[in-house]
């Protein structure tokens, strides 16, 4: 259903390096590169993730309570992501973990300040 998604920055180059060596991290590479927008994505017919900057001119701005989830395929993946993106200047928001039976997840802001999170659906534990 998502085609694409899209954050706001002050910074388009300094962003686009950020999601750059961030995104090698799962495959994904730069699919469109103009003037004021920049998309990532794995495949055309699979959602991608965007950079902008604002249409109207304006400062760009965080969305508070917007986020947005990256599907990793496990917990490893999760814990790589997250690492990249603090090792590139992103800013912890939760690290990496369990946050219920079936659900890992790590959460980061981005240069500008939007938040992320890198998750993957686990397998149930066992009781014992």
């Amino acid at each position: 259903m998502i085609g694409y998604v899209t954050v706001g920055t002050n910074d388009l180059v300094a962003a686009g390096k950020y999601y750059d060596a961030l995104f090698k991290v799962i495959g994904a590479k730069r699919m469109m590169d103009f003037e004021s927008f920049i998309l990532w994505g794995t495949d055309p017919a699979a959602p991608g993730f965007a950079i902008i900057k604002p249409f109207n001119k304006k400062k760009a701005t965080a969305g508070n309570g917007t986020m947005i989830a990256l599907a990793m395929k496990d917990p490893a993946q999760v814990k790589k992501f997250y690492a990249k993106a603090i090792a590139l200047g992103g800013k912890d928001e939760g690290e990496p973990g369990a946050r219920s039976d079936t659900f890992y997840a790590g959460y980061f802001r981005d240069l500008d300040g939007n938040k992320l999170n890198a998750f993957c659906m686990t397998a149930p534990k066992q009781k014992k």
